[in-house]
């Protein structure tokens, strides 16, 4: 679904009943999407023969996962905790760096090489060495896993919009002899908000990516990571998938959280978006 997915200009005297239909009208093309790829999917497994352990059909992944939900439950939500907290420190992470680089240059053109490295390690390098540090079944390491890979683009970002700033905004809060400090907080860090809230949008799924990955590498049983190795090994393929899907599930609600609360710190943000839809 696209982020702007549901989002509808409102103008002034319009009903509970006119809103209400311009939102299911808005949601209506990519709901029909959705649709129309499961009963494709359901037809194409069906029609074609495809083995189970190639492509399971929807209807058995859903009863798997209506079957074995309490189990795929306390599994996600094992791991939504080390996804959850990797988003945490990265993202604490990036910013704070991206105000140090953006106030001083010279620390701008020595940590950024070192952020690019560290975005360029692909993600099963990392498991091993952050498994090795914290231990191996400590959610810790996991968290830091997703944390790494949050951290480039949240500071990429915010640094952006910590520097690309209107001159002659700048020139302004000079004219009133404003300082450092006052000029970071009225001018560039509402400027850099909107940056920051697509960093997060993208960081939201990157952490739970992390996470998962790095449970392939060791973790305990009850992680979501674990669970869909050891069902894929012993042939419960639909258990694997159901398990896949709630993982898409959590991501998708991690985007939603981020796009409710964009909406509630930029207003104006918001309505301009919507307004374009």
């Amino acid at each position: 679904m696209s982020a702007a997915a549901g989002a509808v200009a409102v103008r002034p005297g319009w009903s509970v009943a006119e809103l209400l239909a311009r939102r299911l009208r808005a949601w209506a093309a990519p709901l029909a999407v959705f649709a129309g790829a499961v009963v494709g999917w359901e037809l194409l497994v069906s029609r074609l023969g495809i083995k189970r352990f190639i492509l399971p059909a929807p209807t058995a992944i859903a009863e798997a996962f209506q079957k074995y939900f309490s189990e795929i439950y306390a599994a996600a939500a094992y791991t939504f905790v080390e996804a959850l907290g990797g988003l945490l420190i990265g993202v604490a992470a990036g910013v704070a760096v991206a105000l140090l680089t953006a106030r001083w240059t010279t620390a701008r053109e020595s940590l950024l090489p070192f952020a690019i490295a560290a975005n360029s390690v692909p993600i099963v390098a990392f498991a091993p060495l952050m498994n090795n540090w914290f231990g191996l079944t400590n959610q810790l390491s996991k968290m830091m896993i997703a944390a790494v890979i949050v951290f480039f683009p949240v500071m990429i970002n915010t640094l952006r919009g910590l520097t690309l700033v209107d001159a002659s905004a700048l020139e302004l809060m000079r004219s009133y002899a404003a300082g450092e400090f006052t000029v970071l907080r009225r001018v560039r860090i509402p400027n850099a908000l909107p940056f920051i809230f697509t960093a997060l949008k993208i960081a939201t799924t990157l952490s739970l990516i992390g996470a998962v990955v790095g449970e392939y590498f060791g973790a305990p049983r009850a992680s979501l990571g674990q669970y869909i190795v050891q069902q894929a090994a012993y042939f419960g393929f639909e258990r694997s998938w159901a398990a896949i899907i709630f993982a898409c599930a959590m991501g998708i609600a991690f985007y939603l959280v981020v796009l409710a609360l964009e909406r509630l710190v930029m207003p104006w943000h918001a309505s301009m978006r919507a307004a374009e839809g």
